[in-house]
Parts: structure tokens; C-alpha cells; sequence
């Protein structure tokens, strides 16, 4: 297996690197307020020899490191770059100096293996052209969607990214076949009755015990109407309803998320909801209102652009560095978006240094070892150049 610091990855460029990641940590932003991080990240790209950087979607960076044929495939490798509402707690001598924002999941990470990759990219360039797509606005799911919207990967063939993992040590790679991540769908039930006295309930029509009994009857759709062979999820999250202990109000709402891993099971728990929540609404006596916005559709990574993927990964660390993930994720991850447009893998690489615990990420103690830095570079530059050896 190829050691961490046998990897292609020169000693100045890790030097400039580390000091990337950490003045991003420190100065984290906000979906769609990545100003700050989006004009170091800009700078990055051009010190590193890429001289054809752009902005779109607001605050999003792309970079084109050229290959070294005209005309072949162009490949795409994103970073995202927006920080989390939290306040960090992990004490680092570089830690987060706006307060309530740090990067609890990684992104700051993301962004500067990105920028690594391209000066990989930039020094021995793969043989068609590589775009380095530094995101804004993943957390909120709108990030991804934007940047496709903009054009800037028109014409593209393949597109990788990866994800920090505290579960695994630093030089472990996941590049596994099959659903990575879940759709992340949200939901609104408003329940509209009438409301009176406590004491009179005979006069209301009662929106909260409409609710107590839509709780329950959430639980069937997972339990009886799911293959249980599929994973799924509907969770109520949030229940409003009431200002005091004497009044039946006229008004309950129930907020939560649905999360599926293909488009069958997303649409079914979807539909049960709504028809469970009108048919116990009717029961009661009261009217149901369903709002179900949309967000990241799940994530599933093809066999051929995963094989891709592990050629990449044992090219620079040997196979040994391939393992399992080992469970399913449901959380979400708006990568997805790509991915229904163009093949492309994600990957987990392991940021846990040794003798580390496993921090979950959205912790405010949450932070990756900096040596997955240099393993994210070097494994998402060899994993455009595989895909454009592949795919030429």
C-alpha cells in the first residue's frame, strides 16, 4: 500500500494547502454568503497555475485546468464550500471567528482538496480538461442546482466528489456501488379545525388530537406500505399548536422529512402521506393542508464510474485502501443533482487520525484531520484522469 506521504503531493503544496483549509475554517459563511471564502478560494486556483477561473451562480467558483488533448472528455470534480449555523466547540487555534458559523461537516476540507486536485491537475494533466467546482450552498440543497442551472458544466461526461468521514482513518476510501445518500424531502401538515374552551371540547373541533393520531399513523407507511427490503424515513420533527393550557386552538402543524433511496419508495411514502393526512384530518372533523417541497433526490453512484473511481484510489494508495461503508446513509447530499444529469461517483475518505474518536459530523466539535487533505487531492485528480482515459 502506498504510504500518506509517498503520495504526489509536493511539500509546498501542502504547506499552501493546510494554510488554505484553515483560513477558511476561520472565516466560514453561510449558504449563498460565501464571499470571503469564494474570493481565497479564486485566488487558490490562479496561484496554482489555473488561469481560467470564473464566478457563477452568485458565489461559486470554477476552474478549467486544461488536459492534454483537444477534445477529450471533460470531467468535472466538486468541492463544496458553505459552513453550518453551529457554534464551535473543538478549540482549535484555528477555530471558527464568526459567531454561531463554523464548518461542522467538512466543507472547508471539500474546498481545499479541490483546489489541491487542480494544482495536481495543472502540474500532469489529465488527457481531456478538468473543471474544479467549488459549490456554495450545499447544506440548504441549492447549491448544486444552481451551478448546473448557470451552463458551467454543459458538455461535461463525468463528474467526482467525496465527503470527509470521521468513521474511517485517514488513507480508507469508500467508492461503493449503489444509493450513497438519500433523497432529503421535507414536509408541512397544517391542521385546521375549531378551536374553544379546554373545558368544552364538545364545541371544538380538536386539531391536536388530529394530530396525535396522524403521528401514529405516519408510523404505517414505513412499517406497511414499504418493501421491507427498501430503507425509508418519515419523521415528524416539529409539532405546533396552542398558546395556553385552557384552550383548544383552531390550528396544529406538523413539520418533518421524508428520505428514500430511488424514486419508487420516494414517491409512495410521499403519496401515503398525503392520503393518510387528509383521510385522518377528515376523520376529525378537520381540514388537512399538505405542503411537500422537493429537495435532493437520493444519490446513486453507477458500477462503471465507481470501478473508475477504485482504479483511481489503488493507482495512489493501493487496494487495500478500499473498504465498505458499511451501512446505509439517509442523510442528504445535493451531489445528487449532478448525478441525474451526468454519471459520476462520491466517494467517503477517511479523516480520522489515529488513536481519534469518530466526531459526527454536525457536531461543534466536528473537525477532519488535515492529512485527508492530501488524500481527497490526490484521489479526486487521479479520478479525472481515469475517467478521461475511460470515456476518451
Amino acid at each position: 500500500m502506498t504510504t500518506l506521504q509517498s503520495m504526489d503531493v509536493p511539500p509546498e503544496l501542502r504547506k499552501r494547502l493546510v494554510e488554505l483549509r484553515r483560513s477558511i475554517h476561520e472565516e466560514p459563511e453561510l449558504a449563498f454568503e460565501e464571499e470571503r471564502t469564494a474570493n481565497k478560494l479564486e485566488s487558490a486556483l490562479r496561484d496554482a497555475g489555473i488561469t481560467d477561473v470564473r464566478r457563477v451562480a452568485r458565489t461559486a467558483v470554477i476552474g478549467r485546468v486544461r488536459g492534454s488533448r483537444k477534445g477529450a472528455p471533460t470531467i468535472a470534480l466538486r468541492g463544496d464550500i458553505d459552513a453550518l449555523p453551529i457554534t464551535e466547540e473543538t478549540g482549535l487555534p484555528f477555530a471558527s471567528r464568526t459567531a454561531g458559523v463554523m464548518h461542522a461537516c467538512g466543507h472547508d476540507v471539500h474546498a481545499t482538496w479541490a483546489v489541491g486536485a487542480g494544482a495536481l491537475l495543472a502540474a500532469n494533466p489529465a488527457v481531456g480538461d478538468v473543471l474544479i467546482v467549488l459549490q456554495p450552498a450545499e447544506e440548504t440543497g441549492r447549491g448544486a442546482a444552481a451551478v448546473l442551472e448557470s451552463g458551467a458544466l454543459d458538455g461535461t461526461t463525468a463528474i467526482f466528489g467525496g465527503h470527509v468521514d470521521r468513521r474511517f482513518p485517514v488513507g480508507q476510501v469508500v467508492a461503493d456501488a449503489g444509493p450513497l445518500a438519500a433523497s432529503a424531502d421535507t414536509f408541512e401538515i397544517e391542521l385546521v379545525g375549531h378551536g374553544a374552551h379546554a373545558a368544552r371540547p364538545h364545541e371544538a373541533r380538536d386539531p391536536i388530537v388530529a394530530a396525535a393520531a396522524l403521528v401514529t399513523a405516519i408510523q404505517t407507511i414505513v412499517a406497511r406500505r414499504l418493501n421491507p427490503a427498501t430503507p425509508g424515513v418519515v419523521t415528524v420533527g416539529q409539532i405546533s399548536a396552542g398558546n395556553a393550557p385552557n384552550v383548544i386552538p383552531d390550528r396544529a402543524t406538523l413539520r418533518g422529512t421524508i428520505r428514500a433511496v430511488d424514486p419508487s419508495s420516494r414517491s409512495l411514502m410521499m403519496e401515503e402521506l398525503r392520503r393518510i393526512a387528509e383521510q385522518i384530518g377528515a376523520a376529525h372533523g378537520v381540514a388537512a393542508s399538505v405542503n411537500m417541497p422537493e429537495g435532493t433526490p437520493p444519490l446513486v453512484n453507477p458500477e462503471n464510474t465507481v470501478a473508475w473511481s477504485r482504479e483511481a484510489v489503488s493507482r495512489v494508495l493501493g487496494r487495500d485502501a478500499l473498504v465498505p461503508l458499511g451501512f446505509l446513509n439517509l442523510a442528504g447530499e445535493d451531489f445528487a443533482y449532478y448525478m441525474e444529469r451526468m454519471p459520476g461517483c462520491f466517494l467517503r475518505i477517511g479523516a480520522r487520525e489515529p488513536g481519534g474518536a469518530p466526531i459526527p459530523a454536525h457536531s461543534p466539535r466536528f473537525y477532519p484531520a488535515e492529512e485527508s487533505i492530501f488524500v481527497g487531492a490526490a484521489v479526486l485528480a487521479e479520478c479525472a484522469r481515469v475517467a478521461a482515459e475511460r470515456s476518451a
